[in-house]
């Protein structure tokens, strides 16, 4: 492609889709990836970011620098699909927790959604999510670590994600009213 055609080639929306953990990010990722012509999803959770923080109620406890999360793989990623030569893409969709808190994704990124979920909802999903075939054992000590730490986690993202977001949605609707509600503000 000749350099002049490149620079008028038409770049991909980017946004990204936030939320506490069972909040509704992947359902709704996956949906609006399904309704949006020529659009790309890509999930924070199907990638590893070796040197960066390992404990997420440590992390939080400590102040939850989003910059210590070295995001190259996603990063990587996201610029190949923005970038790409012969790049067809009207959308790129991030499954990704931190709105615009990191400052290389944030550079990339021209929207941003936070569901709002109620955390006792959230934490419903989170259990019936990932513990279908577990032990009562096992759940017990996870709901206990909620209550000891992970609560602060969840919090933090309301306190910093939630109002670094462009628009929020509410998380109790359901899933098709909220894919209507995105695929309308991105369209505008």
């Amino acid at each position: 492609m000749k350099e002049g055609a490149l620079m008028h080639q038409q770049k991909p929306f980017v946004f990204a889709v936030s939320a506490v953990s069972g909040g509704g990010k992947t359902t709704l990722v996956k949906q609006l990836n399904a309704t949006l012509v020529k659009s790309k999803a890509l999930y924070f959770d199907e990638y590893d970011f070796d040197d960066s923080p390992k404990d997420i109620c440590e992390w939080v406890e400590i102040g939850a620098d989003h910059s210590q999360w070295n995001l190259t793989p996603l990063i990587n990623d996201l610029k190949s699909l923005i970038f790409a030569e012969n790049q067809s893409l009207k959308y790129i969709i991030l499954d990704y927790p931190f709105a615009y808190r990191h400052k290389a994704i944030s550079e990339l990124l021209n929207f941003t959604i936070f569901i709002d979920t109620p955390l006792d909802v959230a934490l419903c999903r989170r259990i019936l999510r990932d513990y279908e075939d577990t032990k009562t054992e096992i759940i017990q000590n996870d709901i206990t670590n909620y209550l000891d730490r992970g609560r602060n986690a969840y919090l933090n993202m309301l306190s910093t994600v939630k109002p670094n977001s462009d628009y929020i949605v509410d998380g109790l609707l359901p899933i098709e009213t909220i894919n209507e509600l995105i695929v309308q503000e991105i369209t505008k």
